[in-house]
């Protein structure tokens, strides 16, 4: 069989989508692919020579690497899980395969090993099982470093927490926290939205009935209690139950206890309470709109979430973690943003927090017609930009978009009158591409 030529081998080995190296017997690198490159983050030449353990910082180097068992022993290893840290010191999950490298006669001349990225295995994983850990607290601002140190403190403890912070700041992201870093993180973890009870179904959804207790009590029907049993129980919006509600709640949280609906003998409980609120708790004691023995028994620790037009420091990391997030549960490859695009980002002041941005970036990824996000494809709130009624185009007001947005509106208009709606003429003349043009024309309402 005739040699392949090096110059197609080359050309093949770097268009494998799979991250592949090759090592000499002392692990050192001496070939890296294209999609090694993409995986990392490190370069070709950054590379060779040095260390594998160095570069890949895997979970597995020091104490149990498989290319060295491959090496050393002949060894196969194949889909073997591990977690590599990217050059920017993030961590991925990776599929790693191992095997030795021979020469001509046979003799070990080194190892080759090939690794595929599970980040949308691991993602998928994370929001299926909710296993968030502190670690998901994207910041560098000071003031939620503090929080990431504070939840690390209150997982190993088993005190009633309350999370405070406005809507869309991650209040459930940090009880899941909590829950997982702590010693109940093999038990349930159930969170109930307080506001979405009705006050004559509060009892019996969070307490359970038993069969008879009413005219449509066919069967005994747990609680949320009960389905937290030994785990967590996640409280969200504990400033909108009822005062009836409240009365019930203080009890469990004092006698370790409660009276399902039609029984005649109280049911133990062993549920960890984490509760949260968008308002100011203290507040609603003095207004006389929430008991404060109830508020007490709450507040043993305060974990207090700033709002992000506070921390606008986390932006471009949010932005970068929502883009591997969406890049891997919708199987695109967008490789960041433009200036343009992070400036309008920084400027907002994003009034409905974390999850305002992470829709941004979700309705980016929708309209995106290229591999980097431009201003053009966020939405037109984030912008600055008013929208009008459902069904009703902005044309009688473009003024109403600002000056630079009735502008650019008039004159795509105008370019589609002249080209008497040709749109890859209009966007040839405009300068920008027939998506582009698209997504503008569906911004300002152009037919």
């Amino acid at each position: 069989m005739p040699d392949v030529d090096p110059r197609i081998g080359s050309i093949i080995f770097d268009n494998i989508p799979d991250g592949i190296f090759t090592v000499d017997q002392g692990g050192r690198i001496t070939s890296f692919n294209r999609a090694a490159e993409q995986i990392t983050g490190w370069s070709r030449a950054e590379v060779i020579g040095r260390s594998c353990a160095r570069v890949l910082r895997a979970t597995h180097c020091e104490h149990s690497c498989f290319l060295r068992k491959s090496i050393d022993r002949g060894e196969r290893h194949r889909d073997e899980e591990v977690t590599i840290l990217r050059r920017d010191g993030a961590e991925v999950l990776v599929s790693v395969s191992t095997a030795k490298l021979e020469d001509r006669e046979g003799r070990v001349v080194g190892g080759v090993e090939m690794f595929r990225d599970l980040s949308m295995l691991a993602e998928l994983r994370r929001q299926i099982h909710g296993t968030y850990t502190s670690d998901d607290i994207v910041t560098k601002s000071p003031g939620m470093q503090g929080v990431r140190e504070l939840v690390r403190l209150v997982a190993r403890s088993t005190s009633t927490a309350l999370i405070e912070g406005e809507p869309g700041t991650g209040k459930e992201l940090v009880a899941r926290a909590i829950h997982n870093l702590g010693p109940r993180k093999g038990r349930p973890f159930v969170a109930v939205n307080c506001g979405a009870l009705p006050d004559s179904l509060a009892e019996s959804e969070l307490f359970g009935y038993r069969k008879g207790a009413f005219t449509d009590a066919t069967h005994d029907k747990p609680g949320r209690f009960a389905l937290a049993e030994g785990g967590t129980l996640f409280l969200d919006e504990i400033a909108e139950v009822s005062p009836a509600t409240q009365v019930k709640l203080l009890r469990v949280l004092q006698e370790r206890e409660y009276m399902p609906l039609g029984a005649v003998r109280p049911e133990k409980s062993d549920v960890r309470i984490l509760a949260a609120t968008n308002k100011d708790l203290a507040a609603e004691v003095g207004h006389g709109r929430f008991r404060q023995d109830l508020f007490f028994r709450l507040n043993v620790i305060r974990i207090g979430l700033p709002p992000l037009r506070a921390r606008t420091e986390d932006v471009p990391l949010l932005v970068d973690h929502f883009i591997r997030k969406f890049n891997a549960t919708q199987g695109r490859r967008i490789t960041g943003i433009s200036e343009r695009a992070m400036a309008a980002l920084m400027r907002h002041d994003y009034p409905g927090n974390v999850r305002e941005l992470e829709n941004a970036i979700e309705h980016a990824f929708v309209v995106c017609g290229g591999s980097v996000i431009e201003r053009e494809d966020l939405p037109p709130p984030v912008l600055g930009e008013r929208l009008g009624p459902p069904g009703v185009a902005p044309r009688a007001g473009v003024e109403a978009l600002g000056p630079l947005a009735g502008a650019e509106a008039a004159a795509i208009r105008e370019a589609l009158e002249r080209h008497r709606g040709h749109r890859a003429r209009a966007a040839a003349e405009l300068g920008i591409s027939r998506n582009t043009l698209w997504r503008k024309t569906r911004r300002y309402g152009i037919g």
